[in-house]
């Protein structure tokens, strides 16, 4: 649903279609992204626009990019450590065969 917000605001029958669920479901997937911030309601007559929240999106991405680089560098590390493994266990190894 956020990515098709991406290029212009949205109806809640418009989000919902690509999905197999109800308006109702919808409408209450839509109501969480509300209270997380990432998208505002705009009521015309009986029609709900949704507008996405980019500055919200930009906080998040924020937030898991500290995760990435804490990620990236203990995987980093593993990696090494698995590759220092392998170097040692290879000799021993070719000496069974």
């Amino acid at each position: 649903m956020l990515r098709s917000l991406g290029g212009q605001p949205r109806s809640v029958g418009e989000l919902a279609a690509p999905f197999r669920i109800s308006l109702a479901a919808a409408s209450k997937h839509i109501k969480v992204l509300e209270r997380a911030g990432l998208v505002t309601r705009q009521i015309q007559g009986r029609t709900h626009l949704c507008h996405l929240q980019p500055q919200a999106l930009a906080e998040g991405d924020a937030w898991l990019r500290q995760y990435e680089q804490f990620w990236t560098a203990r995987l980093d590390a593993l990696e090494a450590v698995l590759q220092a493994d392998d170097a040692t266990l290879a000799p021993s190894s070719r000496k069974a065969r």
